[in-house]
């Protein structure tokens, strides 16, 4: 859900806050589930103490393949599995320890900051990237670590995949990738995919898919962010959340 459906959902679970106004602090990917924090009558006035938190997350990344956006809601970049390298949880470990620390990291061409008063991302719907330089901030990890390295069955990510990607409100191109998603699976007869958990503690305004993307690049055979949860933001955690 986006903020404004969580705060729909909220007025209607809440019926005493039918009428009192209500905010949010910080967005989600399409794809990502977590905390998000809403604010209530007054607390809305101090929403810039909210926007730059640090975050927590958990998140799992599928080797092999790669997409535009980075995630399950992109157009594929490759037909059919590429090759994972040997000693796959050895070099994964290695990227995750070179992580920690401040550092530039680049928007991901899917993301919703201006450039020349348009989102970057419809520069990327219209092939126009050529035309502006994508910026970068700075961002810092605090911790990240791997959890661990497991094989799933392709038909399990499909089922998920489709799942998933079917449920996202609003024009994020669902068909077209649901579509390339299938002649995917269609055309790559293997046993299984090799999937990551991580978790992280980092600054605001990282992006965690991003990070995903980057290990693939990498390791040479692509990898994509295959769910996000996040699990904290700032004292607010997940345990403590409302959930709708």
């Amino acid at each position: 859900m986006t903020p404004y459906q969580l705060i729909q959902k909220l007025r209607i679970e809440r019926e005493e806050l039918a009428q009192i106004k209500i905010g949010f602090a910080g967005r989600l990917d399409p794809l990502a589930q977590g905390v998000m924090l809403l604010m209530i009558g007054d607390a809305t006035k101090n929403r810039k103490d909210y926007l730059n938190l640090d975050k927590e997350y958990e998140f799992e990344v599928t080797f092999g393949v790669s997409t535009d956006t980075y995630d399950q809601l992109g157009f594929l970049k490759n037909k059919l599995v590429k090759k994972l390298p040997d000693n796959l949880e050895e070099k994964i470990e290695k990227f995750v320890n070179s992580k920690t620390g401040k550092q530039m990291q680049q928007y991901p061409p899917f993301s919703s900051i201006e450039i020349k008063g348009k989102p970057l991302f419809q520069w990327s719907r219209e092939n126009r990237l050529s035309e502006i330089q994508i910026p970068s901030r700075t961002i810092e990890i605090y911790n990240f670590e791997l959890d661990n390295v497991k094989i799933i069955p392709p038909s399990e990510i499909q089922k998920t995949l489709i799942t998933n990607v079917a449920s996202v409100d609003g024009d994020f191109r669902q068909m077209e990738t649901l579509e390339k998603w299938s002649l995917f699976f269609e055309s790559n007869k293997i046993e299984y995919l090799s999937v990551a958990t991580f978790n992280i503690n980092c600054s605001s305004g990282t992006y965690v898919r991003s990070l995903a993307n980057e290990l693939g690049e990498i390791l040479g055979c692509g990898a994509i962010a295959l769910s996000i949860l996040r699990t904290r933001v700032g004292k607010y955690s997940l345990r403590d959340s409302m959930r709708l």
